[in-house]
């Protein structure tokens, strides 16, 4: 089975920072029989470069820290990311979490202060709206049942 995941849990320098962020849970999913992973960076696919300002959800738009409206390009990425879904027949996704792409249920309010408020990123809500499950890295267990059901 085809699942996407974010590519910065897989270790690849992506993230706004430039910085890695592999997430050992995640990466041994490669190891898993009948498992496929399909990396995908949504802010990337957008346009955005690495490293980038970090950018946060406010009022249905996306900002970055310099106050750029970085919208279109989020939006960009969550399409291109969706196509991909959708040309591998992904059911599932394993995303970062609270990232405002990739953040499934709980995202960052836009202050830069790291408060935290319900929602999902842009690329998540979309995967969301097409029937993709969306998984965060601290939810591989959830993943594993869902597909062991799907």
């Amino acid at each position: 089975m085809n699942v996407l995941v974010s590519m910065c849990l897989l270790g690849t320098y992506c993230r706004y920072s430039g910085e890695r962020k592999e997430d050992e849970g995640v990466r041994s999913l490669l190891e898993r029989e009948g498992l496929t992973l399909i990396p995908v960076c949504p802010e990337q696919l957008g346009g955005l470069p690495t490293p980038r300002l970090p950018a946060e959800q406010k009022d249905g738009r996306v900002f970055d820290k310099g106050g750029t409206d970085r919208t279109e390009e989020f939006e960009n990425g969550a399409r291109e990311v969706l196509r991909l879904a959708k040309l591998y027949g992904c059911k599932a996704a394993l995303l970062k979490e609270r990232s405002p792409s990739c953040g499934s249920n709980i995202v960052y309010d836009g202050s830069f202060q790291g408060v935290r408020i319900p929602g999902d990123g842009v690329c998540a809500g979309l995967l969301k709206k097409n029937g993709i499950a969306v998984f965060g890295e601290s939810e591989t267990e959830e993943l594993l049942r869902f597909l062991e059901e799907a």
